[in-house]
């Protein structure tokens, strides 16, 4: 949709995921009708992805899918500018022509989007195809200057022909649904993109380590261990025995959110001597709260305030927070400066009161919100690379720009690979 013509015009992008008559769906599909009946042809386009099937019985591309999807957007009163056909394989020009015929579109708005071997290929793709010709012609911009796809081809170079591979265990327990780790599994790639080699990463389930007799053989040989967000007991004893794993073996390790809570739970236990050490989530007894919410411990503590513009989430911390980073610590030397902001979304805290503590047993407390009561990262000096964050930064990493934590880590499971 274009939303401001003629001189410094803007695009906004809306997708609508699911299936055209998906109950579901409706109220999306009758919100961008109605959008597109104010804006106009001349500011509004709507692209349809469909798919043409390739039946080798009858050895041809069938084309009444994309016909009766058409039929059923248009009845609920869109009709479709541009058509994008998943397909395996070439469309040839009669089944283009039949296409356009019976969708109303023309000819050269039925795009071919055939399947590539990466998804980051898929831009020049599309442009070798001429989506962006077509979108640009709907609109009557015919100035516009030839797109640069040169970082694009980097990366799909850097993905293709990687310089080395690097393994990388990811210890979960939902691990049964990749998809729960997506971001996670793509900030990893993007740290492999920053450092030209290729990202697999092994997803372990934490549950199977909550046996304390169960071996952690699966850990060997991995160049690296990631410990992602989460929440409940379930598996929580798997990610604290992956994290003394990790501390024990000096492999590479990066904590996220409830991972990095676990990785304290460990250092409290067997370097502290804390031994029922825990959060108070899982066991809201415990004698010694190294995580808890952050009501349970700063009752009373008058310098504890809600930030109201922050604090979207109820007696969750959601949404952008500030930290301050300790100056010579790994971390402020990998983001390259002393404060930064990052994407929260968690209830419970560190305990900052155990930091003297851990602080003995060689744990750094390197990041911490600004008022000095709230511990955002962790790091252990003398270890190859050992860090927790309490927050998520998977969310800001981009495939141009790799969040630094994330490239920084695969950095280190580079050399860790050399030593296996």
């Amino acid at each position: 949709m274009l939303s401001d013509p003629g001189e410094g015009v803007e695009f906004v992008l809306c997708e609508i995921g699911g299936t055209v008559g998906d109950i579901e769906g409706l109220p999306f599909f009758e919100a961008i009708r109605q959008l597109g009946q104010e804006l106009g042809p001349e500011r509004a386009c709507f692209i349809h992805l469909t798919l043409l099937p390739y039946i080798p019985a009858a050895g041809e591309m069938k084309t009444k899918p994309t016909q009766h999807s058409v039929k059923e957007l248009r009845s609920i009163g869109i009709q479709p500018q541009v058509l994008l056909c998943r397909c395996d394989r070439p469309i040839p020009e009669n089944e283009k022509g039949k296409i356009a015929s019976f969708c109303n579109v023309r000819l050269t708005s039925v795009i071919e989007a055939r399947d590539v071997r990466h998804i980051y290929d898929v831009p020049a793709a599309y442009h070798e195809q001429g989506l962006d010709r077509e979108v640009l012609s709907h609109f009557g911009i015919k100035d516009a200057p030839a797109p640069d796809l040169s970082a694009w081809k980097r990366i799909a170079q850097t993905i293709h022909n990687p310089d080395g591979e690097v393994c990388i265990g990811l210890v979960g327990k939902y691990v049964d649904v990749p998809d729960a780790y997506k971001s996670v599994a793509e900030a990893l790639s993007h740290g492999g993109l920053a450092n030209n080699v290729k990202v697999t990463v092994r997803l372990i389930n934490s549950e199977e380590f909550d046996d304390e007799a169960r071996p952690l053989d699966i850990l060997e040989g991995v160049h690296g261990i990631i410990l992602p967000g989460g929440f409940g007991e379930r598996g929580a004893h798997g990610k604290i025995r992956a994290a003394r794993f990790a501390r024990e073996r000096q492999v590479p390790c990066f904590g996220i959110c409830y991972g990095m809570q676990m990785a304290v739970i460990e250092a409290a236990r067997n370097l502290a001597g804390l031994a029922d050490a825990n959060t108070t989530e899982n066991d809201p007894k415990t004698k010694n709260p190294l995580v808890g919410l952050m009501e349970e411990w700063t009752k009373g503590n008058e310098k504890v305030v809600r930030d109201e513009n922050t604090d979207k989430g109820g007696t969750m911390r959601l949404g952008a927070y500030p930290a301050r980073l300790r100056e010579g610590s790994r971390v402020a030397e990998i983001y390259g400066a002393n404060d930064i902001s990052e994407r929260h979304r968690h209830r419970y805290e560190v305990n900052a009161a155990y930091i003297p503590q851990l602080e003995k047993h060689g744990f750094i407390f390197s990041g911490m919100s600004p008022n000095g009561l709230l511990p955002e990262i962790i790091e252990i000096p003398s270890h190859p690379w050992f860090v927790g964050v309490q927050f998520h930064p998977e969310l800001k990493s981009r495939p141009f720009e790799p969040h630094p934590l994330f490239a920084s880590f695969i950095d280190a499971a580079v050399k860790q690979s050399r030593l296996v």
